[in-house]
């Protein structure tokens, strides 16, 4: 199935329960994340790659090192796919001040787990958010994974949701991979600044997966 793939998504991987967080599932999934990164990279060495296996912030790191060692690294086609922030946000932003989520588009940066994850607020054209509504949103929007975990009482983690955020990206990639101009989605990726190795922020997409970090 993976002979010759464009796009490889990675979503396999033991799913949180109550009481844990990402880092706790670190473990298991990292060995997942190496066997299956090595048979993408003997199946489709060129394919543009979306980790959403958690935690995201270690398995992309991992998944590169498998690459780089199978001669195959392209930092521009292996992506750890944050989007589920961005949705988070502009439902929660949507919901408090009465907007369509569909219309809007907040940017989220740094990491996927906790305090990592940076929605940038104040990058939100035509709305004005107080210091309290900043500082309140971060924090659902930080904890909305452990809320649906709490949620669901040890039934899983987020499902539909996430896969709405990876089909979001997917097709992101696929209409830049067709020529489309001016896609942009927020990914982590391996950065090119001198403070964090890998770093989410707003990618513009092409033809060959990254083109310019925003």
């Amino acid at each position: 199935a993976l002979e010759g793939a464009d796009i490889v998504l990675i979503s396999a991987g033991v799913a949180r329960k109550p009481g844990m967080d990402r880092s706790d599932l670190f473990n298991v999934n990292a060995g997942i994340i190496r066997n299956l990164i090595g048979q993408v990279a003997r199946t489709s060495p060129g394919a543009c790659i979306g980790i959403i296996t958690n935690p995201v912030n270690t398995m992309v790191p991992i998944a590169a090192e498998v690459l780089k060692k199978a001669g195959v690294y392209n930092p521009n086609k292996l992506f750890g796919v944050t989007t589920l922030d961005i949705i988070r946000s502009n439902t929660f932003v949507g919901e408090l001040k009465h907007l369509d989520p569909a219309t809007l588009d907040i940017p989220v940066i740094g990491g996927h787990s906790g305090v990592t994850i940076l929605p940038l607020l104040s990058q939100i054209p035509g709305v004005s958010l107080s210091e309290q509504e900043v500082a309140d949103l971060t924090k659902r929007i930080q904890n909305a994974g452990t809320e649906v975990v709490e949620a669901k009482a040890g039934g899983g983690s987020a499902t539909l949701a996430m896969g709405q955020a990876a089909a979001r990206f997917a097709l992101s990639l696929v209409r830049a991979m067709q020529g489309d101009e001016n896609v942009v989605e927020c990914g982590y990726v391996e950065s090119d600044g001198e403070y964090a190795r890998f770093f989410a922020q707003p990618l513009l997409l092409g033809k060959e997966g990254l083109v310019q970090r925003l």
